[in-house]
């Protein structure tokens, strides 16, 4: 992409040049909205080749990625502090309540202020905008403290039927012009930004009102001659077209995963099937994302309704899995679910038609608002800062020509966009479900929803052959370090198989396992249940395979493997390597494979993110919260942590970024003692105010010399009468427990493009009635590169590979790290002069949908 084109500014810089990068905006056809699904049972073959052609894997259910396209130069960073001065900014959250709002309005008010701009609290959202007086109280640094893990909306929020009025918007006018206000921050959903729009498309004419009526002067009406509108969207039903996640979903997914798990054990003991209703109103998203990390049964959505014999279909396929072995069934129903007529399909319609036809024990649970409530997962407290800080810019950039925009999450960019017109295809999908024109509105949501819909289709729709001559012969192994969500990439991996008819065998303990024949067939029921399982139930080791070369192609040879799949980490990727090698002197290695990135230090090259991190970060946050909430009652005290990760320090960068950390220690940014004292200098200023507790977070490999005791020991020391230090070293907890629903849903999707792309490996290097693979692209790894799973062969990534160090060699989450600084309120220099431009959003009624 070059730098003429359309281009939006990301907030972040360089570290060590301290330049600030810029990333351009993705064109119209690049992006896609939130995500998308379908429900008509498919053929086997039309399931098989939308995967095969699948190149979003939902970069947007999991952390957020911003990459640099061109840099600043160093002169132009002395703006930053400045350009927010003599200007004040008014944040409210409207609507439902989402988790990560609080972490959204924290960015807002400290990024505000750290550009020189007076920060205003709305309180009750726009009801509080319309009553004025203390509703509206100026934000400090330290009102935001403690805000990350919290739910909800400390400011709170009201649906306000004055504001819908004129004499309601009217009598907010007043109170923002006599308060100086003419930046608008709103946080909701697409009802509460199009009352924004509103309000700023009637300003003038409010203005004009107000001063004819003489409640504001001529000077106060000409200093808030306009009024910038900046949206950002909080809602947990992810059901606002142009930005691929909002605020909240992630969360809220949490929430129902814990409920799906602990419905799991006592469906299990008593041999019942449960259908679980869950929230999202006209968007699927929220029950779609639920059955592919449960193993669902199936799942009602209101963008695809059933076919009308879908009762039929549902009893013989909640059959078909009993007969096979299971003792519960699972249904997700979406809220809004509805049938081709338009017929609301509720829970306790589907409860009575499996008693009926099964006599099935089956119990309802309708989740509710739960799914709102809670901690905030570590996705959207980095989503609510990421965004808050791009509502700042924004608005401090905006002229009166400048439309009202929201920031969205496209891919792996911040985006803006023009608030009405990602408002009107939103309604155009509901309108188009209510003229049941369900192929439209899915086109309308979006590709990597349909991605999601497609997978689910061949998990759960498609009958695997039931015999399989002619087949290939597919080996699934784990290789390394557990890591949450091995299991479910298994289970996917070894289905998918099956359903191309391929003979799947699984692999025990590595390449230890290959070299001893630990190896048997697998089996549909074989994985049963291991979606929400943690660890690997294969087992998993380190052992390389160079040294036991001719045991494993004996082994290869003995059980006629044609292909492998590799799941795990650096070690999976480096045992890749030795298998490339090995070619030269076994033939029988000359089989495809394909690694499948799996780790929670996040250090294989060739893929922005690895299955199982995401479990691991919100493991460390979930830990740091209670250790920050352990210091509330203390007082002073700070607290050593050390995370896992070897070399590579991105569990320690984005869990700082996600719980607040003062300070995040990593190999790949050098420091220095002077550094480590001006963090004490730091933390001693804290203690001043009335945040009395301090986090620093150290990446187990950062420093051989400055460790944790060390650091420890320093603080101690530098802290004696000003505060107390604590150390934590978090260790193997953070490879443990259930996988996270993105872990769930990432690994399956992997497995899933994994296979695929096995089978079609397999038939091109079918020669003379043998396997034989010998080229690059026949060993890959398969990876997430910005909204794109690509295979790369293992030996174009050595190039990009630090191996005395185990990590790549560019990471993009390097460049978050100035965001983590400035929400601690350290002195980084930024600028923010250019102005960045909008994207569009593009409808296409009788055709493809591009958003």
């Amino acid at each position: 992409m070059h730098k003429e084109e359309l281009h939006l500014k990301v907030f972040m810089c360089v570290i060590q040049s301290r330049q600030l990068v810029r990333t351009p905006q993705r064109t119209a056809e690049e992006a896609s909205p939130c995500s998308m699904l379908i429900q008509k049972p498919p053929s086997k073959t039309d399931a098989l080749k939308s995967l095969d052609t699948m190149d979003d894997p939902d970069a947007v259910e999991g952390i957020p990625i911003f990459k640099n396209e061109w840099i600043m130069t160093h002169e132009e960073h002395h703006e930053a502090k400045t350009l927010g001065v003599g200007k004040a900014i008014a944040v409210l959250t409207s609507g439902g309540d989402a988790q990560g709002m609080n972490a959204a309005v924290r960015a807002v008010v400290r990024v505000g202020i750290y550009t020189g701009a007076r920060v205003f609290f709305v309180h009750e959202g726009y009801q509080g905008l319309v009553d004025g007086g203390d509703n509206i109280r100026e934000a400090t640094w330290e009102s935001v403290s403690m805000m990350l893990q919290l739910g909800g909306t400390v400011i709170g929020s009201a649906r306000c039927k004055d504001f819908r009025e004129r004499e309601g918007r009217l009598r907010a006018a007043h109170n923002l012009v006599k308060r100086g206000i003419t930046n608008l921050c709103v946080i909701g959903g697409d009802g509460s930004l199009t009352g924004a729009d509103t309000f700023r498309s009637e300003w003038s004419d409010l203005l004009s009102d107000l001063q004819k009526s003489g409640k504001i002067t001529v000077e106060e009406a000409a200093k808030s001659r306009y009024l910038n509108i900046v949206g950002l969207v909080g809602s947990i039903d992810n059901d606002f077209c142009g930005t691929d996640m909002t605020i909240g979903t992630d969360s809220a997914l949490h929430r129902i995963m814990e409920i799906v798990d602990a419905i799991t054990t006592t469906a299990q003991s008593h041999q019942r099937t449960f259908v679980l209703e869950v929230m999202g109103r006209h968007c699927g998203y929220l029950a779609l994302v639920t059955s592919l990390s449960c193993g669902a049964d199936w799942v009602f959505i209101p963008e695809c309704p059933p076919d009308d014999d879908w009762e039929e279909h549902l009893c013989r396929r909640l059959s078909e899995t009993r007969n096979r072995g299971s003792r519960l069934n699972i249904i997700i129903v979406a809220e809004g679910a509805i049938d081709r007529n338009g017929k609301p399909i509720s829970s306790e319609d589907i409860k009575n038609l499996v008693v009926k036809r099964l006599g099935y024990d089956t119990r309802v649970t309708v989740l509710g608002h739960v799914q709102r409530g809670g901690t905030p997962s570590a996705f959207d407290r980095i989503l609510g800062s990421r965004m808050g800080v791009e509502a700042v810019m924004a608005l401090l950039e905006g002229t009166p020509d400048t439309p009202a925009c929201v920031v969205s999450l496209s891919g792996n960019q911040a985006v803006r966009l023009p608030l009405m017109e990602c408002v009107q295809v939103t309604k155009d999908v509901t309108k188009a479900m209510v003229e049941r024109r369900f192929d439209e509105a899915l086109k309308l949501r979006g590709r990597s929803f349909m991605n999601n819909w497609e997978v689910y289709k061949l998990l759960a729709h498609v009958r695997p052959p039931v015999s399989k001559s002619g087949s290939y012969t597919v080996a699934v192994m784990n290789v390394g370090a557990p890591a949450a969500g091995m299991n479910a990439a298994v289970r996917s991996t070894v289905r998918i198989g099956l359903i191309q008819g391929n003979r799947v065998l699984v692999v025990h303990d590595g390449f230890e396992g290959l070299a001893k024949g630990q190896i048997e067939e697998a089996g549909w029921s074989y994985v049963g249940g291991w979606t929400g399982q943690g660890g690997s139930k294969l087992g998993t080791k380190r052992t390389l395979p160079k040294k036991s070369f001719e045991q494993i192609s004996a082994n290869i040879t003995k059980f006629n493997i044609q292909g492998l799949v590799i799941i795990g980490g650096f070690e999976a990727y480096t045992g890749g390597l030795e298998l490339m090698e090995g070619r030269k002197q076994y033939d029988e290695l000359c089989i495809p494979f394909v690694v499948i990135p799996a780790t929670v230090s996040n250090n294989v090259p060739g893929s922005d993110f690895s299955v199982g991190t995401d479990t691991a970060l919100n493991t460390i946050c979930m830990t740091c919260d209670r250790i920050k909430q352990s210091a509330a009652g203390t007082k002073r005290r700070v607290f050593i942590i050390e995370t896992m990760g070897g070399y590579c320090g991105y569990l320690a960068t984005m869990a700082g970024l996600a719980a607040g950390a003062d300070a995040a220690y990593i190999f790949e940014e050098p420091f220095t003692i002077r550094d480590l004292q001006v963090n004490v200098e730091h933390l001693v200023q804290k203690m001043k105010t009335t945040v009395k507790r301090g986090l620093v977070l150290r990446n187990e490999k950062c420093n051989e010399n400055y460790t944790t005791d060390f650091i420890f020991n320093l603080y101690s020391e530098e802290g004696k009468g000003i505060f107390d230090s604590r150390k934590n070293v978090l260790g193997h907890m953070q490879q443990g427990g259930s996988p996270t629903p993105f872990d769930r849903n990432f690994a399956t999707k992997m497995g899933a493009k994994a296979m695929n792309w096995m089978s079609g490996k397999i038939k091109e290097s079918y020669r003379n009635g043998r396997i034989f693979a010998n080229t690059p692209d026949s060993g890959c790894v398969l990876g997430m590169r910005k909204r794109a799973l690509v295979f790369q062969p293992v030996t174009e990534l050595k190039e990009q590979t630090d191996f005395e160090h185990r990590i790549p060699k560019e990471q993009w989450w390097l460049k978050l790290r100035p965001i983590l600084k400035i929400l601690a309120k350290y002195e980084i220099d930024l600028d923010t002069s250019e102005h960045a431009h909008f994207e569009h959003v593009s409808r296409k009624r009788s055709g493809e949908a591009t958003i």
